[in-house]
């Protein structure tokens, strides 16, 4: 008995000595929502500090988990003063709730190059399950650095009300429905 329990300790370690770190590529990785007003346009931001890393151990990703976080003072929709009202404590409230964070639970292959990604989004001060999906658009060997390199495009919906952004703003004047949107790159470290 003894025997088969080093064993299986000496399988599950070599199974986590072959995982491998991917690192955000910052300067070629778009991290974004869209919302819509008024319910006749969307308005898009995104977040301009921003970090994130894959985990995995099998090549597809099929066993991957992601993490991610943005620092909410960045958030940037390209008019000054909507920014500012969006760190206010009418929205996010970013003096005491300066960071906004993503860990994945489960990271499914559904079909083809999409999977499905779930995990806990804490915004807000408040953390909620929620279930994102993802494609890997691909994987190629950057000519430069040599490095390998992975492609996602990552997609889903939150409601805004969950996490009690932008609370006094009414549905029809602010969606509660936000899109969430990341073209990223990963290099493998």
């Amino acid at each position: 008995m003894k025997r088969i329990s080093i064993f299986a300790a000496g399988i599950l370690l070599s199974a986590s000595a072959f995982a491998q770190t991917w690192s955000i590529d910052k300067a070629h990785s778009r991290i974004g929502f869209g919302i819509t007003h008024l319910g006749i346009n969307e308005i898009e931001g995104d977040f301009k500090t921003f970090d994130s890393k894959i985990t995995s151990s099998k090549a597809d990703f099929s066993d991957a988990t992601i993490e991610f976080s943005a620092d909410m003072n960045s958030i940037n929709t390209d008019v000054e003063a909507r920014d500012k009202h969006l760190k206010s404590a009418d929205f996010f409230d970013v003096a005491n709730n300066p960071t906004m964070t993503f860990k994945s639970t489960s990271f499914k292959k559904e079909k083809g190059n999409n999977y499905r990604v779930e995990g806990n989004l804490t915004m807000h001060g408040v953390t909620k399950p929620v279930t994102l999906d993802a494609v890997l658009v691909g994987t190629t060997t950057h000519p430069m650095t040599k490095k390998e390199m992975a492609g996602f495009r990552i997609t889903g919906i939150v409601n805004r009300m969950d996490y009690g952004v932008g609370a006094t703003m009414p549905g029809p004047m602010l969606a509660e429905k936000v899109e969430l949107k990341a073209n990223t790159e990963f290099s493998k470290d």
